[in-house]
């Protein structure tokens, strides 16, 4: 859930907040869960509806918060690779929809069937397979040999 909510929403924060009224929503609304799929999968399909809620909020607001700041560096060895790589693959997957990018960390991410993918977003089997195939085409283009130049597009 963590990981999905945070490559959606590109932040720490942002992932907190969204994952807390996930949670919210998912306690207020335990008796209606029909058991026609796992429980997981269900909680997966909540997540991934808050995201989308909280990204058209951010749309329709222009407010600055903290999350824009960057984490604090730890002392680990190689911290700064796995940051510079973690960076870039945020950079790479900004770049998708909120749609494709969903569908991509969810199967490829998160290692989920296409139709448990497919029932978390509410959508067809196939319908995940098309967004993964546009999704991968995307990240193939503006891949990590572009990385500099959409480093470059983002700055301007």
């Amino acid at each position: 859930m963590r990981a999905l909510a945070y490559r959606l929403m590109g932040s720490a924060a942002a992932m907190d907040d969204v994952l807390q009224d996930a949670y919210l929503k998912t306690y207020r609304s335990l008796g209606t869960f029909r058991e026609d799929a796992a429980f997981t999968t269900w909680l997966y399909a909540i997540v991934y509806r808050t995201c989308l809620d909280a990204l058209r909020k951010r749309k329709r607001s222009k407010e600055v918060g903290l999350h824009l700041v960057a984490d604090q560096p730890t002392s680990e060895m190689g911290v700064e690779s796995r940051m510079a790589d973690a960076s870039a693959l945020q950079t790479l997957l900004s770049r998708l929809s909120p749609d494709h990018r969903a569908a991509v960390l969810l199967v490829d991410g998160e290692g989920l069937s296409y139709e448990e993918a497919a029932h978390i977003l509410d959508i067809a089997p196939g319908t995940v397979a098309s967004r993964l195939s546009r999704a991968r085409q995307t990240l193939r283009a503006t891949g990590p040999t572009s990385t500099d130049s959409l480093n470059q597009e983002q700055e301007r």
